[in-house]
């Protein structure tokens, strides 16, 4: 199986690691295959007492389209639903921080990797949508992270328009942490990863772990049920038409 899911060192920082979403002929979708690989590199980034931070990126023009459609179209969710969920709660889970850098579209499930970082820093000309609606569904598994991220007025717009957002918006309702020119996100994130580099590893393991705990003890109270209702969803006849359709349009375009 080829690497859908990159770990390497920093060039510049050998304390932290790079984990890159690395399937751009399927924009970034998270297919099973790529979400049990992405759960591998987190793992083994969690177990290496070295490492002070985690960065996640991606590579081709899309960070995440969210859900394989064609995958979910042919299988099902339910293993998806589950392992997205998981994914979620490495993140958080993770004992050091995990800084994404975004300079190309997020959508759906790829939202939920986002959320589950502690630091984000996005390009303005990124864009960001919550495109579960259009489709029947629900930004079910994601939400695990989402609601707990998002003030409710913001999820509110986001769940029930399915409206794309910029990156400056998305800073704003809290998806973000911060948004910059494109020209200027490789320096800044540089900038937040030499601060991360600069601290105590025991100081950063104890302040995530502060941060985290609470978001922690939410998704796994919640987490099942949110991936049940996902993958159920995802079964229905009208998500399955409607996914139908924007595969022709899309395979037709």
């Amino acid at each position: 199986m080829s690497d859908l899911v990159t770990l390497q060192r920093s060039e510049r920082h050998s304390d932290i690691a790079v984990v890159t979403l690395n399937s751009p002929q399927r924009r970034n979708a998270l297919s099973r295959a790529l979400l049990h690989q992405l759960l591998e590199r987190l793992e083994v980034a969690a177990a290496d007492d070295r490492v002070k931070g985690v960065l996640l990126t991606s590579s081709g023009r899309v960070f995440c389209s969210g859900a394989d459609l064609v995958e979910a179209s042919e299988h099902g969710m339910e293993e998806s639903s589950r392992l997205i969920v998981e994914v979620q709660r490495a993140l958080v889970a993770l004992p050091v921080p995990v800084v994404a850098k975004v300079v190309g579209p997020v959508r759906a499930g790829g939202i939920g990797l986002l959320t589950a970082s502690d630091i984000v820093v996005v390009a303005d000309e990124a864009t960001f949508a919550l495109t579960e609606a259009r489709f029947g569904l629900a930004p079910a598994a994601v939400s695990a992270t989402v609601l707990p991220t998002l003030s409710r007025r913001a999820a509110a717009l986001a769940f029930l328009t399915a409206r794309t957002h910029d990156g400056p918006s998305a800073a704003a309702a809290g998806l973000a942490t911060m948004s910059v020119p494109a020209t200027d996100v490789d320096a800044t994130v540089e900038g937040v990863l030499a601060e991360i580099s600069a601290c105590s590893r025991q100081g950063l393991t104890q302040s995530k772990a502060l941060l985290s705990g609470r978001l922690l003890r939410h998704i796994d109270e919640h987490g099942q049920q949110l991936a049940t209702t996902s993958s159920t969803l995802f079964a229905s006849t009208e998500a399955r038409a409607r996914m139908k359709r924007f595969l022709a349009t899309t395979s037709a375009g």
